[in-house]
């Protein structure tokens, strides 16, 4: 075999075999493949997509780069949950103790929040102490007593997932539905989870725009983990608003433990029911509205609420956060944003809703640079209400920022009242 006979097949919209693409992933894995020679191949996938056999071929050779995790030792049913981010989505810190208080087992490796969209392991780091970084066998332990744990992701998974998509990102290839399949579905595999719920995010604070797009790749997602031999389902959801009304670590952790006590409900406790509802009914727990049924009494009783108090214990971190959100990181700056003209807010891009929130500090522009747990904002009004001219509508926050002004410019910019 030789690079130049796979990359031009791809370029003529000829299949490859499932040995061609082993032999080109794996050697360009092991350094044997120069960049300049994927990057001709990664475009001409771009160009012309990949069958799903191809598809499938190309996740499969990308799990088994690194380790695969053994699960065995849980003693249930395990559900894996992916979203492919979000501003504001917070939602695995909610359906993962509803889905564990309904008797399903959930380990989690979850990555941190790069650009406008927020990181799960950031969010669980602004709580005091609490461990990301645990031993495996520490993690099953966790999930075994409480059905709930997130750490951060093993560097192990998936080695060749890493180097394509730095290699992606660098070339202006990672805008293809086959490679966005093979880069997820490759780690959600590896985690070898029995069943794995996709939640396919489209819009403005989205990398799938429409939702047209979004059926495409959930649609792929589910047939190639359904012939990895997992129980497999994706629901597209809407992120052309944020999702929530706080955005930022500890704002989104805050959020999350009052939609798990049932204080707050709307869209986010919605969407998180609809969710739980999905992982329990792939887990076998009955039809759907039985599983939303179950889902909500799960939160009603306190049982969620608990889990998710008794896992942050296991892992390290300060539980009393669940019945007093203040212990939280507290900003020391905050500035409150009044509407600029009377009428209805129609619109908040979402995108610059997270961009405004990264120059408060709630971000990352790039993987090295440390974040404002305390910083953020938080949304008083949302789409739909009518406001009056000089009406406080969101609230900024910032331990990093004093001057709000261009922040505060952004967001208006972002908001549209007629």
């Amino acid at each position: 075999m030789n690079s130049c006979d796979i990359i031009n097949k791809t370029k003529r919209k000829t299949p490859l075999s499932y040995e061609e693409i082993q032999w080109f992933i794996n050697e360009y894995t092991n350094g044997n493949i120069p960049d300049y020679q994927v990057s001709a191949w990664l475009m001409a996938v771009c160009l012309n997509s990949l069958t799903d056999e191809e598809t499938f071929a190309l996740t499969d050779v990308m799990k088994k780069s690194g380790d695969i995790l053994d699960l065995s030792a849980v003693s249930g049913i395990t559900v894996d949950k992916h979203s492919t981010g979000g501003v504001g989505d917070k939602t695995s810190l909610i359906i993962g103790p509803i889905a564990a208080a309904c008797g399903v087992y959930v380990p989690k490796m979850s990555g941190r929040g790069l650009g406008h969209t927020g990181g799960t392991i950031d969010k669980l780091e602004s709580i005091s102490g609490y461990r990301t970084d645990i031993p495996f066998e520490e993690f099953i332990s966790i999930v075994n007593r409480t059905g709930f744990s997130i750490v951060s992701q093993s560097g192990k998974l998936c080695p060749a997932d890493k180097k394509l998509y730095a290699l992606r990102n660098a070339t202006g290839t990672v805008d293809s539905i086959p490679l966005i399949c093979a880069s997820i579905m490759s780690k959600k595999l590896a985690m070898n989870a029995d069943c794995i719920l996709l939640d396919v995010k489209y819009g403005s604070g989205a990398f799938m725009k429409t939702i047209e797009d979004a059926r495409k790749l959930a649609d792929i997602m589910t047939r190639i983990g359904t012939m990895a031999g997992k129980k497999c389902s994706a629901i597209a959801t809407d992120m052309n608003i944020p999702l929530g009304k706080n955005i930022g670590n500890a704002l989104e952790v805050a959020e999350a433990v009052e939609i798990l006590q049932g204080r707050t409900k709307g869209r986010l406790y919605d969407l998180c029911i609809e969710l739980s509802a999905e992982m329990l009914r792939l887990a076998g727990k009955g039809d759907t509205e039985k599983c939303r049924q179950l889902a909500e009494n799960a939160v009603s009783d306190g049982k969620a609420l608990e889990i998710f108090a008794e896992t942050i214990e296991l892992q390290g971190g300060d539980s009393r956060i669940t019945e007093d959100i203040s212990r939280l990181p507290q900003p020391l700056y905050s500035h409150k944003v009044c509407a600029s003209k009377s009428g209805k807010i129609i619109g908040m891009d979402s995108e610059e809703v997270g961009m405004t929130s990264l120059m408060l500090g709630a971000g990352r522009a790039v993987k090295s640079a440390d974040i404002d747990m305390s910083a953020g904002i938080v949304l008083e009004r949302e789409c739909g209400d009518t406001v009056q001219n000089g009406e406080h509508i969101l609230t900024l926050y910032s331990s990093s920022v004093s001057d709000f002004s261009e922040a505060e410019a952004r967001i208006l910019k972002a908001i549209t009242i007629e």
